[in-house]
């Protein structure tokens, strides 16, 4: 046998000992389950991302619906009798993929809008008679008490993307998507409307700029040429935060020397983006 092969196989007995070092002792607990593995991140038998992974979806067993949802004031949602024109710019600006329309009421949600079932209509001739109710999707609805991961195998199951989740009295309490319960498992999963990690302030369009709430105030105050103290506030999240003066949810709006910000992501802690609408320099 040469002495690559002995090496290889050597790393191999290694490798298959330390999994049976880690898995030695049958877990009887979810303590003990999480001690080993814990020894085998420790041991490296797996990696940090892997024991994290891990870690998230033995938590997601304990979690409902009610720990992760999107609020109901904090939802972005789409009236049945809004046209066209009125439903567009709403979608451009929350850059969101799937919009519950309502009816009359908040409580009566009609279906799921997928923003892509629009593009059809953006062509057709007669936009007076836009009915949005002939583009909708079924919607699924949950109770607040639904473990986040039979919520996760229903998702895969039945193909959806979002569910309603509706209180003990049948109301609207807010919605979930697939995307909330992936990131409790893997951790923040960011999409082409998400700020690079690198990158606070970025352009949309004229005067208009999606900024991270993590924005040093000396970082926007050189960008747009103003001069925002920061006395009291290292962010520009604080800042806005102050001028609302409370926690704010999603598509709220403030103003500030003649700056306008609205929020375009925002949980129960904290602000992490915001839409700004920047005055002439």
């Amino acid at each position: 046998m040469s002495d690559d092969q002995s090496s290889q196989n050597s790393g191999d007995k290694s490798w298959v000992e330390k999994i049976a070092l880690a898995f030695s002792t049958e877990p009887k607990t979810r303590e003990d389950l999480g001690e080993i593995l814990s020894s085998a991140r420790d041991n490296e038998v797996i990696d940090d991302d892997a024991y994290g992974i891990i870690e998230g979806a033995m938590q997601v067993a304990d979690m409902q619906a009610r720990d992760i949802m999107v609020p109901r004031p904090q939802m972005e949602v789409i009236k049945a009798d809004a046209s066209l024109q009125e439903i567009l710019p709403q979608i451009i600006q929350s850059a969101h993929s799937r919009y519950p329309v309502i009816g009359e009421k908040p409580d009566d949600v009609l279906g799921i809008l997928l923003a892509k079932d629009l593009l059809t209509q953006v062509l057709e001739p007669d936009l007076e008679h836009f009915n949005i109710t002939s583009l909708l999707r079924p919607s699924n609805a949950v109770p607040e008490s639904k473990r986040l991961n039979v919520l996760l195998r229903e998702f895969r199951e039945n193909r959806n993307h979002m569910a309603i989740v509706i209180d003990e009295y049948g109301g609207v309490a807010g919605l979930v998507t697939i995307e909330d319960v992936l990131e409790e498992i893997v951790g923040e999963i960011e999409d082409e409307t998400d700020l690079e990690t690198d990158t606070f302030i970025r352009k949309l369009g004229d005067s208009e700029y999606l900024v991270k709430a993590l924005t040093p105030i000396d970082d926007f105050n050189e960008e747009f040429g103003v001069d925002f103290s920061d006395d009291e506030f290292d962010t520009i999240g604080g800042l806005v935060m102050q001028q609302f003066g409370y926690l704010p949810g999603d598509n709220e709006t403030t103003t500030l020397e003649g700056f306008e910000f609205k929020v375009v992501d925002a949980d129960q802690r904290k602000i992490h983006s915001l839409h700004v609408r920047a005055s002439a320099k």
